[in-house]
Formats: structure tokens, C-alpha cells, sequence
């Protein structure tokens, strides 16, 4: 997006990366169907940005939804909004879009060829002296050295890194004399603590339901500074713990809370659409011969995830007493140990300090040096918000690189 902004404004633009092909995440991310933004009002939109809310606002108000919407049919294709609310490209997919963007900025009707240099990785070599920039990279042909009027880092932040994202450059910009905050991973996973504690499920829990998806369940959290979450939808069980999108949109609290006090303990209400007192009522109702499982599954339609989940929390003699096995069912505490690696996370928090850049998104310290996407300090949930705010920055950073040379 920023060398879409500098071509137009004519620019000789050159696109170095360290994969052997372009825009590797992007085609990721629209792995399971694009979604590029969201259709909700900009007041709520923004709100999903949360500490930095007023700074992604001041990126997208020039390039909201809409503005993207009209972006994608400027390439040749149509975009619908999802039951969700949610905008994805009519044939869901990332690889049409990328390559019509790929060709207009290879080809473009107006302003300057954009130049693409595949497999050059940037070792973190760059001097600056007479408002010139010299950059070193490595690549298969040995190390490469490119000088530029000025240069824009979109290195991503510190997940999925065999896309190229591998956090390495944030001792490099650190030396540079510009803030950075310790990447952490965001919309991620967790690994429980067990009732032993030691991490991960029992055995019997890891071994016959890891994989299984989670619906219609209510995830409720507060931290210890008060601030709270609760929604419904559905997360997976995985063989240690925890992930999926309930998790996911609860993510940074939880995270923020192990890093606090060590761990995280959450609330599954397993039956959310029943009151505690039709639960306990269910529950002591006459079984007869039935097992408890079979007692459970007829009168609240629990299933064996349900009662293995039970299970991990309650002794065998909660389990056959009706009040506490009610009261689990309604609030089930969940212990969550850590976060899973970053690698594994959809995508980062912390990295370029935004105070250390101006509205321009240049770097206070090095002028002529500008900083977009998710090597920025920012968070954000899924739902189109990540790549939203990663395309409004690389617009942001590319006009303000235009104006920089202009000036």
C-alpha cells in the first residue's frame, strides 16, 4: 500500500523481501475465505484498536471500510458483506486480488513501476549520512547494497515466521535509536494449568478430545484491574489447552493478566441459555438407572467434552453433588499457565513505539525512515480489523514519504 502511494505521487519505488515470492501472509490470511474489513459504524470500528484506538483512527479515517471497499473494485473485484458483518472479495480468495494489485503496480496507468527484489533479506546493515540511506542485504547471490532516499519498514510482527514475519529486526530498529516494545503474541492460544498443577488436560481429555470445537458456550473474565470480558460463540479444545476465536477476542486480556500475576482464570457457562435454578433443577430431577452422563446428556444435552471438561475441575464426589455440579456447570474455572508461542499466534502485539514516530508515521530519531503495518505498537481482534489498520498505516507511511521527498 505504501508503494502504491508513492508510485502515484512518482516515486521510484523498489520492494525488497525476503520471500521468493510477494505478499506470502496476505495469501494466509485469506486461507479460509479474505476478510478484509468490517461493515460495523467507524465509532465501533475503532473501538476494537483499544489503547490505541485515537491513533489507528487518525490512519483509517481516510481509508475506512468503505474507502477499502472502493479500493478492491478499483482492482477489478467486488466485495459482499458477510452474516457477521464482516467484508470479504465476492470469491473469497486472496490470490486474485494480490495479483491484480501486483500487476496495476507493476503496470500502473498512472505514475512510476513499482520494482520487486525477491529474496533479499535485510540483515539489519543501514547507515544514513547526506540525507542518503544505505541498506545491506543478504541473498542468494551474496550480500546486495541498495541506497534510497528514503526507506519504509513493513517487517511484520512475530508470527507465522517461515512467511517471512520473524521479528529479527527489532534489535536492528532498537539500534537505531527507536523505541520498541517487546513483541507478545495477540488473538493466540493458551495452555491450561491442570488441577495437579502441572500444564496441559489429563491425559484422558488431551488423548480423546483434542481438536474438538466448543459451541454455544458463554467465556466470561475479569483481571485484576477490572476490566472484563464476556461473549458467547465457540473455541476449541486443543491437546494442552485452549484456542479458537472466543479465545482469540479475550486474548490480550488474558495474556496481559499471566504476564501480571502468573496465570489467567476464566469461566465457561457450558449452558448459557439456562438460569442456575433450571440447571440445578434438571440436574436433581429422578434419574433412575441412568448414569450420570446419560442423566446429563438427556435433561441438558451435555455431551462428552462437556463432561470431560467437568471433570478436570470437579472431584468425583462434586461431580454427584447436584448444587456444585450445577453451579460448575453455569461457571466453569479454567486456569489458564501461558500464552502458546508467539509463531503460532495469528498475529503480534508491541514492536515500533508509535510516540517514537510522527503523524507521518517517520521516525522521530532518523528522518527519512517511516514504519507501517504489524511492526507497529498496535493490537487488534480478527474480523478485518488487523489488515484494515495494516493497510490505512502503509498508506499513511507512503504519503508521508511522498511528502518527505517532496519536501
Amino acid at each position: 500500500m505504501a508503494a502504491e502511494m508513492l508510485s502515484a505521487a512518482g516515486v521510484h519505488v523498489h520492494v525488497y523481501d525476503a520471500m521468493p515470492s510477494v505478499g506470502r501472509k496476505f495469501l494466509l490470511a485469506g486461507l479460509g475465505g479474505l476478510n478484509l474489513t468490517h461493515a460495523e459504524p467507524f465509532e465501533k470500528f475503532i473501538t476494537r484498536y483499544a489503547e490505541r484506538s485515537e491513533a489507528c483512527a487518525a490512519w483509517l479515517k481516510t481509508f475506512d471500510a468503505t474507502a477499502i471497499c472502493e479500493w478492491v473494485k478499483g482492482l477489478g473485484l467486488d466485495t459482499f458483506v458477510g452474516s457477521s458483518q464482516r467484508i470479504f472479495p465476492t470469491d473469497m480468495k486472496a490470490a486474485p486480488l494480490l495479483r491484480a494489485w501486483l500487476h496495476r503496480l507493476r503496470h500502473p496507468a498512472q505514475g512510476v513501476p513499482v520494482t520487486f527484489h525477491m529474496r533479499h533479506r535485510w540483515n539489519g546493515a543501514l547507515q544514513h549520512s547526506d540525507q542518503q540511506f544505505t541498506l545491506r542485504f543478504d541473498t542468494p547471490q551474496g550480500e546486495q547494497v541498495a541506497q534510497a532516499d528514503a526507506v519504509l519498514l513493513a517487517l511484520g510482527g512475530g508470527s507465522w515466521a517461515k512467511l517471512g514475519s520473524d521479528g529479527a529486526w527489532q534489535p536492528w530498529v532498537s539500534a537505531l535509536g527507536i523505541d520498541v516494545s517487546p513483541l507478545r503474541p495477540a488473538n493466540c492460544g493458551f495452555d491450561v494449568q491442570g488441577r495437579d498443577g502441572n500444564t496441559g488436560w489429563s491425559s484422558h481429555l488431551s488423548s480423546q478430545f483434542a481438536g474438538a470445537p466448543l459451541k454455544s458456550v458463554a467465556l466470561s473474565f475479569t483481571d485484576s484491574s477490572g476490566k472484563s470480558f464476556h461473549r458467547r460463540g465457540e473455541f476449541v479444545v486443543t491437546a494442552t489447552g485452549v484456542e479458537g476465536n472466543l479465545v482469540y477476542a479475550a486474548s490480550a486480556l488474558l495474556r496481559d493478566e499471566i504476564a501480571r500475576s502468573g496465570s489467567a482464570t476464566l469461566a465457561l457457562d457450558l449452558k448459557p441459555d439456562f438460569t442456575p435454578e433450571r440447571v440445578l433443577a434438571e440436574i436433581s430431577h429422578p434419574r433412575g438407572s441412568r448414569s450420570l452422563s446419560s442423566h446429563l446428556k438427556s435433561r441438558l444435552n451435555l455431551t462428552a467434552l462437556h463432561l470431560a471438561l467437568l471433570h478436570e475441575v470437579l472431584s468425583k464426589e462434586a461431580m454427584n453433588d447436584p448444587a456444585q455440579l450445577a453451579a460448575a456447570i453455569k461457571h466453569l474455572p479454567i486456569t489458564l499457565a501461558s500464552t502458546r508461542p508467539i509463531d503460532e499466534a495469528i498475529s503480534s502485539a508491541g514492536g515500533v513505539r508509535l510516540e517514537a514516530l510522527d503523524a507521518h508515521l517517520m521516525a522521530s530519531a532518523l528522518p527519512g525512515l517511516f514504519v507501517a503495518g504489524e511492526m507497529l505498537d498496535w493490537e487488534a481482534p480478527t474480523g478485518g480489523y488487523l489488515l484494515s489498520a495494516c493497510l490505512a498505516s502503509g498508506r499513511v507511511a507512503g504519503l508521508g514519504a511522498a511528502r518527505f521527498l517532496d519536501e
